[in-house]
Formats: C-alpha cells, sequence, structure tokens
C-alpha cells in the first residue's frame, strides 16, 4: 500500500476516527485504525466494539492496499508535521513508513483481517434531517442522560421516528429532555 496526501486533508478526519478508538483495549487490534487504500481513495476506520468511525478521502493512491496502524502514534505524527506537507504512507510487510521532508517514521502494523468488522444491519426507515436539525435534536435533550448509570438504558437517548417528524428523549431519573423537528422518510 502506497499513497501520499496534503497533511491537512487527512487531519481533521484522523483525529475524529482516532476520537473513537479506545486507549486501554483488551484487544491489541482495536487500538489501531483499519486503513483501506483503492481507487476511490484512502478511508480510515476505527471502533471500540460500540461505536464504528470511517472517514473516506479522495486522494490518488499509488498501491492499493489495507493494514491497521496504531491509531494515537499516528493522530500525534500527523498533527507533529508542520502546515501544508505532503505526506507519504507506504506499508512494507508488518511494517509502516510515514515520510515527510526529512521526517521518517516506522511503525508496526497488524494484519487488516484481524480487525472487526461491524455489520450493518438492514434498516427499515430512511429519515433525511438537516445536520443542523440533528444536532438541534441531540444537543437539546443530552444534558438529561445519565452518566454511568447502573440502569444502562438511561445511559442513552430515544429517537422516535414518525410520518412527519423525529423526536429524541433522554432522562436519569430525575430529569426529562424532549425535543422534536420534522423530517422526511
Amino acid at each position: 500500500m502506497k499513497f501520499t496526501i496534503a497533511r491537512d486533508r487527512l487531519l481533521k478526519a484522523l483525529q475524529l476516527v482516532t476520537g473513537v478508538v479506545e486507549r486501554r483495549q483488551t484487544l491489541p487490534v482495536l487500538a489501531n485504525l483499519l486503513i483501506k487504500a483503492d481507487e476511490d481513495g484512502v478511508s480510515l476506520t476505527g471502533t471500540d466494539l460500540e461505536v464504528e468511525m470511517v472517514a473516506r478521502t479522495d486522494v490518488g493512491v499509488e498501491q492499493p492496499g489495507e493494514i491497521t496502524i496504531p491509531a494515537r502514534k499516528l493522530a500525534d505524527i500527523w498533527r507533529a508535521l508542520p502546515d501544508g506537507s505532503d505526506v507519504s504512507v507506504s506499508v512494507e510487510g508488518d511494517r509502516a513508513t510515514v515520510k515527510s521532508g526529512r521526517s521518517r517514521f516506522t511503525l508496526a502494523t497488524l494484519p487488516a483481517n484481524d480487525f472487526p468488522q461491524i455489520e450493518g444491519g438492514e434498516t427499515d426507515v430512511v429519515v433525511s434531517v438537516a445536520q443542523a436539525d440533528l444536532r438541534a435534536l441531540i444537543d437539546q435533550v443530552a444534558f438529561a442522560m445519565a452518566q454511568q448509570d447502573v440502569r444502562y438504558f438511561l445511559n442513552g437517548m430515544l429517537f422516535e421516528v414518525t410520518g412527519d417528524h423525529l423526536r429524541t428523549v433522554a432522562t436519569d431519573g430525575h430529569r426529562l429532555a424532549m425535543c422534536t423537528k420534522s423530517c422526511e422518510l
């Protein structure tokens, strides 16, 4: 696998995907990001087995492939590189090399087939909602969610979809918050 990309084009995506990866893992591969390079570009995948986040960017790939690279180390290296620099990532065997200018970093990798795949289920409902409306739905009720309650169902949020609106509801057993926005099915 080999590709070259501007540092700034991948920095935000790398930071977002790395945020999903837990610091202390029971499986070593969960501390890594799955990086896939193909003719469509590069995709980064991070998971903690509960949440999976994928970021994609289109870039010219010199040699396609897939591998897992330690997430925190890669993000730290990427942040430390100078603004506006081009970064080359290449994989040979079980080592990934990140080069930019005179800087060169070598990272240990794990095989991509060891990375857990979260299966997407079939959906019954597809909803179209503006990003600002979805953010408002979450922000308006997130304060009422429980934090680390033994009643695990209070640690989440209910999304209710009807024919003409989307509603979010959250409670911690003492407070209750609800927000409703119209949407298209």
